[in-house]
């Protein structure tokens, strides 16, 4: 498998990642998520000003295959959107952690971060499933 970790980012199970900097989360799906999804071509995304809590669910990303929820891994209150998924929903395919995030937002409560899996763990998670 070509799925990649990386080790500055923390996850949900529901395959969601957060990337924590200067006080604001950038919020996406994992290439894993990517792979199973296929080809996305839709993302319905919050509204900046949202306020979210953790496991709630944020928004919907349609692909080829099917439509799956979109679970947030922090609460807090929503500063951005990725604009450029509306034109580029491909974004996702091509870049998940780099153009193709989804949202970002300031947390309210930053030890909520501590609580989401590391890479190793996510890791591991992945390779269970997949038995």
């Amino acid at each position: 498998m070509s799925t990649t970790f990386p080790l500055d980012l923390h996850y949900l199970s529901s395959h969601e990642y957060a990337r924590l900097s200067d006080g604001e989360a950038t919020i996406g799906i994992t290439a894993f998520a990517v792979e199973q999804l296929g080809d996305v071509v839709f993302v319905d995304l919050p509204e900046v000003g949202r306020t979210v809590r953790k496991g709630d669910v944020f928004g919907a990303i349609e692909s080829v295959k099917a439509v799956s929820d979109l679970y947030s891994p922090l609460s807090g209150t929503v500063t951005a959107i990725n604009a450029g998924l509306e034109a580029n929903p491909d974004l996702i395919n091509a870049a998940p952690y780099e153009k193709g995030w989804l949202i970002k937002l300031t947390p309210t409560q930053v030890s909520e971060y501590d609580e989401l899996l590391d890479a190793s763990a996510y890791q591991a998670t992945v390779e269970e499933s997949e038995g």
